[in-house]
């Protein structure tokens, strides 16, 4: 959750597709002309189709109080889902999974909290299964929630939340490995430790393996990826709204052990992860060389104006750098 002016960058160099390079102060906007509404965002690659998943922010931004730290909010809007085959062309799908409105006891009722919503697909069973952090407006709920399609862009059925392993969940992502293994990636204990929780079968629940890392760092908005071999946990420090330099850690298994490093990124504004927060890496290569740093650049007096920064991530052995770039 972070706090910056809304600038929305695209920075598609890194890929070897025809995407066009745009600049700071562009809005991100789909093939009908809307701004994209997609925050706290992951992709799924399926069948040659990008499809990116995000928060739908709209609605006036408002102060919880007596929190602390700066929680500002909007209602829950759900899950949006959008489409393309080179990274700069969107289409719009339409709402993957809907709030509701009216019912204050449902998970995804406007008046609740559905955040970083991430998808992946289970060849055993032929379901699109979606993770995403459920919550309270004080975020005292901390749940992770799952839902499930037939199709990659939904519509989604929601089937409940957990708290994994009776441990709470707020900021997560998901990885699926080679293997056909899922994994849930997430924040815990007061945000003091990142948990890594292998998933059953059939990605719908938790399984009882998990592993405790990055023990007392304080630390969330997790990105995992993989890379000859070697995995690697991007994450953020714990600041509220405000934006804080990125670290990285590395491992060679998912549950860990893993050996924390210093600030993958590098130029101006390094030290604020160029004044936004991770929420996925996206594989631009077969060789895992090359990827994607895909960030929410937050705005917290107006949620629904918080725009995005992407931008190319590279790995040499141990070393991932994210280099800013202007175009």
């Amino acid at each position: 959750m972070r706090y910056v002016l809304p600038v929305i960058i695209m920075l598609l160099a890194v890929c070897c597709l025809r995407a066009q390079p745009a600049t700071h102060g562009n809005n991100l906007i789909d093939v009908d002309g809307h701004v994209i509404n997609a925050h706290g965002a992951g992709v799924l690659y399926y069948n040659g189709v990008y499809y990116l998943f995000g928060e739908i922010k709209k609605g006036a931004t408002w102060f919880v109080p007596n929190q602390s730290w700066e929680d500002y909010r909007v209602p829950a809007g759900g899950i949006s889902c959008y489409s393309s085959t080179d990274l700069s062309h969107w289409k719009y799908e339409g709402v993957a999974l809907p709030a509701i409105t009216g019912d204050a006891t449902s998970d995804i009722d406007t008046g609740r909290v559905m955040e970083r919503p991430k998808v992946v697909y289970n060849s055993l069973t032929k379901k699109f299964v979606m993770w995403l952090h459920i919550d309270k407006n004080d975020y005292s709920y901390a749940h992770a929630g799952v839902a499930v399609s037939d199709q990659p862009a939904g519509p989604y059925t929601y089937l409940g939340s957990v708290k994994p392993n009776g441990q709470d969940s707020r900021d997560m992502t998901l990885f699926k490995d080679d293997d056909g293994k899922a994994y849930l990636i997430h924040a815990s204990e007061g945000n003091n430790t990142m948990q890594i929780c292998l998933l059953t079968d059939d990605y719908l629940s938790p399984s009882a393996t998990y592993s405790r890392v990055l023990v007392n760092r304080n630390r969330e908005a997790p990105a995992m990826f993989k890379s000859r071999g070697r995995y690697f946990l991007i994450t953020s420090a714990c600041t509220g709204w405000s934006p804080n330099a990125a670290t990285y850690a590395v491992a060679d298994s998912p549950l860990g052990p893993w050996k924390e490093q210093g600030n993958p990124c590098t130029g101006p504004n390094a030290e604020t992860t160029f004044n936004a927060q991770s929420t996925y890496v996206l594989p631009m290569d077969e060789k895992g060389s090359r990827f994607l740093f895909m960030a929410d650049i937050w705005n917290k007096t107006d949620l629904p104006g918080s725009a995005y920064l992407w931008l190319p991530l590279q790995v040499d052995g141990d070393t991932v750098t994210i280099r800013w770039i202007d175009q």
